[in-house]
């Protein structure tokens, strides 16, 4: 079979593969070009989910009719002024997007310049269609109808129009966020699903994604040999189920990037459950020759020339930021609901109590005396006694009363301690709140020292294929720093001398597998530290105080106040809240005086 050149209406399908995999794809080309041709105002349509129809429409500087023809060449940009393909600071830059996009689809292209005349060109499936003159204000306008009528092997594989959707808005989301200086509105099948104006990141952050997040975000500003982190995180106990509210972004362009991802885990890796996410929008600035943006047709994937420094910048500058975060917890405040609160008192008959020993214990109620006015304190024999206990309250200093989780005046089931705040009653799991102050004190007492170590008496033999001992090979000084002995055995083995020794008894050959996997994936080793935290998190949960506890009223203060000077302590070690309020207006609700 003898070589031949393909027509180019092929090479452009063949390119619409690579990067026209869905709406959201080509939504997002056509949204990346209004915003390289300096538009302040972006307008979306949609229609079944971009199936039918996409339409961007910007306030850019437009097109004179020879560009818009040259526009829907292959490998045509107006990004490029020269050849330095690594100083490109434009979203856009291979010239591919709307030839490919146009060979699957209907294309309708108009466009302005500023002081001239509107053009049109319409192509339909990779062919001109029709041309001629337009009326639209200055700027662009791109509709895309149709997308994959013609080919019908890639339209089978389209999701529903709600999935498609739901892409789009993911895929304008993140270019609102990288570009908030620019309005954006979207309008699918007539109903307006997004409009937000020009604004600062972080309130443009918030906007898109909670507005929670000015109460349980955290700032991030973080600046290390020459790379700067911003952005903002959600507390620990601010989390959720998927990892579908996390955006990242490098050089202000939206990426999917396995590092970076992993980096955030890496961050939060002892403050949640494995099957909770936090929310997060992290912006990542690396000069223009650190960072490779050529790596994928549809650009979201990036190359760093030192991988290990961003990873370090975002897990460094995401654990300082927690760490001053301090004990605030997302769960801290909890709105009143009067059913939950009702007085043992008012229960109908029919729910336990005897309308005999109700009216006693009414009438009881009306000459009772408190107890440390030298009077007897009486109990109602009726009914269960309190599972709280409380000692007698000692004048508070104003010093005192201006501590963030208050004053203790008692303990409730001997499980929660029930404190006075200047703004609320804060009630506090002891066990929880112990168990992560034992396990930062932990960490504090070994925070610089390598783990300790247990030799094998036999050396194990564990066998992995070439690269995976490569990998492991290469990262000898950091493991032995964990605690794990190592040294190349031959071609394909890695000879173990001594692991850890909180690890106890443990799978060898499958904590080296899991290590050689993590470094190829992430370039440094976390699930023996993982296995070494979830170690130290044990020994922590066994050594701190039980729920079922007497505590003494010194006790409560002390721990109180630690868990004040403790990073981290608003969550226990398996991400959960350690403390909650009630705000004085909602204790006033539950008595009707609001």
């Amino acid at each position: 079979m003898s070589i031949r050149r393909l027509p180019s209406e092929l090479i452009n399908r063949i390119a619409a593969g690579e990067v026209v995999e869905r709406p959201a794809s080509a939504l997002k080309e056509l949204i990346e070009n209004s915003l390289d041709a300096g538009a302040k105002a972006v307008a979306i349509r949609l229609s079944g989910g971009g199936l039918e129809l996409v339409e961007v429409t910007d306030d850019g500087s437009g097109m004179s009719p020879a560009e818009m023809k040259l526009a829907l060449e292959r490998h045509a940009t107006s990004k490029l002024p020269d050849d330095a393909i690594e100083d490109v600071s434009s979203f856009g830059f291979r010239g591919e997007a709307l030839p490919s996009i146009a060979s699957v689809a209907r294309l309708t292209l108009e466009s302005r310049e500023r002081g001239a005349d509107g053009w049109r060109v319409a192509i339909d499936h990779g062919q001109l269609a029709e041309e001629g003159p337009a009326a639209l204000p200055p700027g662009t306008r791109v509709r895309v109808e149709g997308l994959f009528d013609k080919v019908p092997a890639r339209r089978k594989f389209l999701r529903s129009p709600r999935s498609e959707y739901a892409a789009c808005l993911d895929a304008v989301k993140r270019l609102a966020m990288a570009r908030p200086d620019v309005a954006f509105s979207l309008d699918h099948d007539g109903r307006c699903s997004l409009n937000v104006q020009p604004s600062d990141g972080p309130t443009r952050v918030a906007a898109l994604l909670s507005h929670e997040l000015d109460r349980h975000g955290i700032g991030i500003d973080c600046i290390r040999d020459g790379l700067h982190l911003t952005g903002v995180v959600s507390l620990p106990t601010f989390n959720r189920g998927m990892a579908d509210q996390q955006f990242l972004f490098v050089n202000s362009r939206p990426v999917k990037d396995r590092l970076l991802v992993g980096a955030l885990r890496a961050a939060y890796r002892d403050l949640l459950a494995r099957d909770r996410h936090p929310v997060a929008a992290l912006f990542v600035e690396v000069p223009a020759g650190e960072v490779d943006i050529n790596v994928h047709p549809a650009k979201t994937e990036v190359r760093f020339r030192d991988p290990a420094a961003v990873r370090g910048l975002i897990v460094g500058g995401l654990r300082a930021a927690l760490d001053e975060a301090g004990h605030r917890s997302a769960a801290r405040e909890q709105f009143a609901a009067a059913v939950n609160w009702q007085s043992e008192l008012d229960r109908r008959p029919s729910e336990g109590w005897d309308p005999d020993q109700l009216v006693a214990a009414r009438s009881e109620a009306q000459t009772w005396t408190p107890a440390f006015a030298g009077v007897t304190e009486r109990k109602l024999e009726f009914g269960q006694a309190p599972a709280g206990r409380a000692e007698q309250a000692q004048p508070v200093s104003a010093e005192q009363a201006r501590f963030p989780l208050g004053v203790a005046r008692g303990q409730v089931a001997a499980t929660y301690i029930v404190a006075e705040a200047e703004d609320g009653l804060v009630i506090v799991d002891q066990h929880a709140a112990h168990e992560r102050l034992v396990l930062e004190r932990m960490r504090k007492a070994s925070d610089g020292e390598e783990v300790a170590r247990q030799a094998l008496l036999v050396p194990d033999v564990v066998e992995l294929d070439e690269t995976g001992c490569d990998r492991l090979e290469a990262a000898i000084p950091d493991l032995a720093a964990l605690g794990l002995e190592i040294e190349r055995f031959g071609t394909s083995a890695i000879l173990v001398r001594a692991i850890p020794a909180p690890l106890g008894k443990t799978d060898i050959p499958g904590l080296l597998s899991d290590l050689a996997a993590e470094l190829a994936e992430l370039g440094t080793a976390l699930s023996l530290r993982d296995k070494l935290d979830h170690v130290a998190a044990t020994m922590a949960c066994h050594g701190s105080v039980r729920a079922g506890r007497i505590l003494s009223v010194a006790e409560m203060n002390a721990l109180l106040r630690e868990m004040e000077a403790t990073p981290h302590s608003g969550q226990c070690n398996h991400g959960r809240p350690t403390w909650v309020k009630l705000a004085h207006a909602d204790i006033e609700k539950l008595f009707g005086r609001r």
